[in-house]
């Protein structure tokens, strides 16, 4: 008896410095110069908290079955250790495929707690099992179609007909309705599989008509779903680290998601319910009345080298090429000549929330010499050439300066104050939202057509050869 009393508080023990260790490591990742011990402080409260469950034995003492822990241990190694070397350029859909498992396995649980503990379910236990089952059942989804799209393997564009938010939120509403129903009936089993299968229906036709544009918002609002359903779970379970661990979780992925709205300049309900994103036709036939003046390696090594300031502006372009590296090289080569060289960091550059300054972190770029578009906007009218590296919406003057334009109001870095502005791009093809960029156009710009790896490299050289 002693025993069990001892091992129950060492579990309390283990919870509770794992809640503590969450709670650090969700603090320390605000910041770069943390980031590394807030992924520690994560990964130590993961391994107390699992140490703990290990300990927990059920109701009367009944020994927890390891055989089958040991089993899921493995075959979760064997799928996640492949799916954990990924490229950086796959991280966004990497996040995507976390959310889905873990809103996978929160249904799985509730399914199974629900029909365990049929028909005696408390109501308020029958509604928490509830919100778990349909939030984890539409993240599920949701979650796998985000990742498709990030991947490609689904269309980025937007996919709508007509009245589709009516349906999408009748679906939704549908399921809701069943489950009022079962929290003063949980004996009618027949109508539990419905908020199963509708949920899994509506994240399915959730994500369908968001553009690419809007991914990192969606990603980080799946995230709080993710979140809220596990919260949900520590109630049914009545685990508080769950709860805890969940709550963190789904308030944090919210707060990013309205952070990062206010920096697209967008609702949730846009963002959600918009189909922002399909392409302008008005905008794609000007570009072909329009000139572009081009430049090469040469010419833009010569330019960057009689500068002495420069704004690099890093985009997903930069990271589908993998041309961090060489962004550091370039760096590293400008700095050594004398000239100022500082970062300018969208919010949803990319893919992700933080894209960009993991890139540029992995390629060890010192932290202070990246600068948010709050920071860097002033430093624009003083710098001399503002690089653009595959960035193409949040540059684009027309979300501050053309009121007719889809984006309008959308904050942006301001490149085009900038003396000389120069953009490493494929072509002239318009970004995620589908719009096209009069900034290409301006007398100022000069458009560097090509990989920007292979192109970024190239200056690289130039600039070696001619400090030699």
């Amino acid at each position: 008896m002693m025993m069990a009393h001892g091992i129950d508080l060492l579990i309390e023990f283990f919870y509770l410095a794992a809640s503590a260790l969450f709670i650090l490591s969700l603090k320390w990742m605000s910041s770069p110069k943390s980031a590394r011990h807030g992924v520690w402080a994560g990964e130590i409260g993961m391994a107390l908290a699992i140490v703990g469950t290990l300990l927990y034995r059920g109701p009367g003492g009944a020994v927890l079955h390891y055989r089958w822990i040991f089993i899921g241990l493995v075959l979760g190694s064997i799928v996640g250790v492949p799916l954990g070397r990924v490229a950086m350029t796959a991280v966004p859909q990497r996040t995507a495929l976390s959310h889905a498992f873990g809103a996978f396995c929160v249904t799985l649980v509730g399914i199974a707690h629900y029909y365990s503990e049929v028909p005696d379910l408390p109501r308020f236990t029958m509604a928490v099992l509830s919100a778990e089952v349909i939030l984890g059942s539409l993240t599920f989804t949701g979650s796998l179609m985000a990742a498709g799209k990030l991947q490609e393997i689904l269309p980025q564009r937007p996919i709508t007909y007509r009245g589709a938010n009516v349906v999408n939120l009748g679906i939704l509403g549908v399921a809701v309705a069943f489950a009022i129903y079962l929290i003063t009936n949980p004996g009618h089993t027949a109508f539990f599989p419905f908020i199963v299968a509708l949920p899994l229906a509506f994240g399915v036709l959730m994500i369908i008509p968001i553009g690419g544009a809007d991914m990192p918002t969606v990603i980080s609002l799946l995230n709080s779903y993710a979140g809220l359903s596990a919260a949900a779970m520590g109630f049914v379970l009545n685990s508080k680290l769950l709860i805890i661990a969940g709550a963190l979780d789904g308030s944090s992925g919210f707060i990013l998601s309205v952070i990062m709205s206010k920096a697209m300049n967008r609702s949730f309900t846009n963002v959600l319910f918009g189909a922002f994103g399909q392409v302008q036709a008005s905008a794609a036939g000007a570009a072909e009345q329009r000139t572009v003046r081009s430049a090469t390696p040469e010419e833009a090594a010569g330019i960057l080298s009689a500068a002495n300031k420069v704004v690099i502006v890093p985009g997903y372009g930069m990271a589908v090429a993998q041309a961090q590296h060489k962004v550091r090289e370039l760096f590293d080569s400008l700095s050594r000549r004398g000239v100022d060289v500082k970062f300018g960091i969208h919010p949803v550059a990319g893919r992700m929330p933080g894209h960009m300054n993991v890139l540029l972190a992995e390629a060890d770029i010192p932290y202070d010499r990246l600068l948010d578009l709050d920071e860097i906007n002033a430093d624009f009218p003083q710098t001399d050439v503002a690089l653009i590296i595959g960035a193409n919406d949040v540059t684009n003057p027309a979300a501050r300066d053309d009121k007719a334009s889809p984006i309008y109001g959308m904050p942006i870095l301001d490149v085009d104050k900038a003396r000389t502005v120069m953009v490493i791009k494929r072509g002239m093809s318009p970004g995620f939202a589908g719009i096209d960029n009069p900034l290409y156009y301006l007398d100022r710009t000069l458009m560097l057509f090509g990989d920007a790896k292979a192109f970024v490299g190239d200056i690289v050289r130039e600039l070696s050869g001619s400090h030699h």
